[in-house]
């Protein structure tokens, strides 16, 4: 989920980074509950063939046009209306957004969350991070763990337990966000997974300047990783799904666990430089559709 918002520049942060706090105590029998029920998902994901891991194949097979009109639906459309929380998108063109400046990720996670599952994501954002500046030709850095990081794109991974901590470091990373917003935060019901809200420029601007990423603690290994792939791409620009999008992680029915192939290519054709932040789908399209064309070949 991404919900664009104009804001303020948000508050500066020193770039050292602290270390994680240890978990304070046993999670709660809410917290226990989330975790059975995602657990639950995951496992019936998986017996139904969901969840795939393989990027696509033979099997999903996708040609230049699929890949233009795909772009165009991700890309120039909202899953959710602009400020209105979760309330879906009046289908509405958006304008192209992207992040014209560098893209500084930092993880940060709750109280309640165990230490091994800290450094295997840890792990699991810094190579993810690197894969995504490797496929947009973007400056995209992994700057650290914690709080007092120089982030402006924070990935908060944090579970039932931590939602007081949760409220507080929005605030703090976005003071003047706006109660809608916030509300997102804190009352999100378990059938949102993950989400990422990503904020405009303080100039008014079609780029992106701060985002945030909620990760639910209580998934499982696979469920939580894809949270990851899919919220960390989604905050980049690619802020909309699509049932048409095939291979593809942006699209409702779980058939795709992880970024595909055809999702790389969208991440490569949203970062080229032929195409600007504010573009409308109109001016665009000959320019995107030259795109699929050069990356697929055939017809376009």
């Amino acid at each position: 989920m991404t919900e664009p918002e104009t804001s303020l520049k948000p508050q500066s942060r020193p770039a050292e980074v602290t270390a994680a706090k240890p978990a304070a105590s046993a999670p709660s029998a809410a917290s226990d509950s989330l975790r059975r029920y995602y657990a639950k998902i995951q496992s019936d994901l998986l017996a139904q063939g969901l969840l795939r891991v393989d990027g696509g194949g033979v099997d999903t097979p996708y040609s230049a046009r699929d890949l233009a009109n795909n772009f165009e639906r991700i890309v120039f459309y909202d899953e959710y209306a602009r400020g209105g929380g979760l309330r879906n998108s009046n289908g509405a063109k958006a304008s192209l957004r992207r992040w014209p400046g560098p893209v500084r990720i930092g993880v940060e996670f709750g109280d309640s969350v165990p230490a091994s599952l800290r450094t295997s994501d840890t792990a699991t954002v810094r190579g993810y991070t690197a894969r995504l500046a490797r496929l947009t030709g973007h400056s995209i850095s992994f700057v650290g763990v914690g709080e007092a990081t120089n982030a402006n794109f924070n990935v908060l991974v944090m579970g039932e337990d931590d939602h007081d901590q949760i409220v507080r470091r929005v605030r703090e990373i976005m003071p003047d966000i706006s109660a809608t917003s916030l509300g997102i935060f804190q009352r999100l019901p378990r059938a949102i997974h993950c989400l990422v809200v990503a904020f405009s420029r303080d100039d008014g601007a079609s780029g992106y300047g701060q985002a945030i990423a909620l990760v639910r603690a209580e998934h499982p290994d696979l469920v939580r990783k894809s949270c990851y792939h899919e919220e960390m791409a989604q905050g980049l620009g690619l802020a909309n799904d699509s049932p048409r999008a095939r291979p593809s992680i942006f699209n409702d029915d779980d058939e795709f666990a992880l970024l595909t192939s055809h999702d790389e290519l969208l991440l490569k054709m949203l970062y080229d430089p032929r195409l600007r932040p504010g573009m409308s789908a109109d001016t665009a399209r000959p320019i995107f559709t030259k795109m699929a064309t050069e990356l697929l070949g055939g017809e376009s």
